[in-house]
């Protein structure tokens, strides 16, 4: 009984971060300018990592967790390389 409510839970916090998932690409496709943009892409690969450690514990498997690793390096990187390109003057260069 208490794997099923555990299960329950987990599928509940997926979908819920699923959802807003969805809210920060919505900002992203729309957002009124590039610091806005880079927030949102940011917050995105937060919500992947989260996803997929939720999805990793669900399963039990170590290679989804390296997974959630390797999208938080990338989404970080993908961050620090988006304010070093507004840094130095963004689009209007």
């Amino acid at each position: 009984m208490n794997e099923l409510v555990f299960d329950l839970w987990l599928n509940g916090l997926m979908t819920l971060l699923a959802i807003s998932l969805l809210i920060c690409f919505i900002r992203l496709l729309r957002g009124p300018d590039v610091p806005n943009r880079t927030v949102a892409f940011d917050l995105i690969a937060v919500h992947a990592v989260g996803i997929f450690a939720l999805f990793a514990v669900q399963r039990n498997s170590e290679v989804l967790l390296e997974g959630a690793i390797i999208t938080a390096v990338l989404g970080f990187l993908g961050t620090v390389m988006l304010g070093r390109f507004l840094e130095r003057g963004g689009p209007n260069q």
